[in-house]
């Protein structure tokens, strides 16, 4: 094991084991023991970097959170108008539910969290206070409500479904969402 001073990424360890453990074996077998061996560092390091199990999961959870939103920037990034954007959250959600088991899992546990306290809803609040703001670029407030919902759950069915929907059937489900009047967002032009 490295020491401390020669080990500046032992944080960033730590909170990457930290989703690793959850991934594997969910919110309730993460320990500092096991983080600490899966990360490779001292059990000590754990309570120096972190004041508790809480702390850590919150941190966790927000690298997390942050990376998915990440995606959803790289997607709607490219979109300039408001076609573009529906065929950007078409991609996003295929992305969502075909990519890797343990993001799903990661995000179902952390629904887990959120549904039973309250600072973990506030986690998952901003979460969706951020993607909703990307969508709103091109949407209107209620509308990019409604597709950031679309968003999450279609992903899931689609993860978890052993015959999952089609592309057309997710562009169909976008687009009657966002084509009512007042839906597109003032500036925003369609083509």
């Amino acid at each position: 094991m490295a020491t401390g001073r020669t080990d500046p990424q032992r944080r960033e360890r730590i909170l990457a084991a930290t989703l690793d453990q959850i991934a594997e074996e969910g919110v309730v077998g993460v320990s500092h023991r096991k983080v600490a061996a899966r990360a490779d560092v001292p059990l000590g390091s754990m309570t120096y970097h972190f004041d508790g199990i809480d702390e850590l999961l919150r941190e966790a959870f927000t690298r997390f959170a942050d990376r998915i939103v990440a995606v959803f920037e790289e997607h709607l990034g490219r979109a300039g108008t408001p076609e573009e954007a529906r065929e950007a959250v078409v991609d996003l959600i295929h992305i969502l539910s075909e990519g890797p088991r343990r993001d799903l899992v990661l995000t179902q546990e952390l629904y887990t969290l959120a549904a039973r306290r309250d600072e973990y809803r506030e986690l998952t609040h901003a979460w969706m206070n951020r993607s909703r703001r990307l969508l709103e670029r091109f949407f209107t407030p209620d509308a990019a409500r409604r597709l950031d919902a679309l968003i999450e759950g279609l992903a899931l069915h689609r993860a978890l479904d052993t015959e999952p929907s089609g592309r057309e059937l997710t562009r169909q489900a976008v687009e009657r969402l966002t084509s009512g009047p007042g839906d597109v967002a003032q500036g925003t032009r369609s083509r």
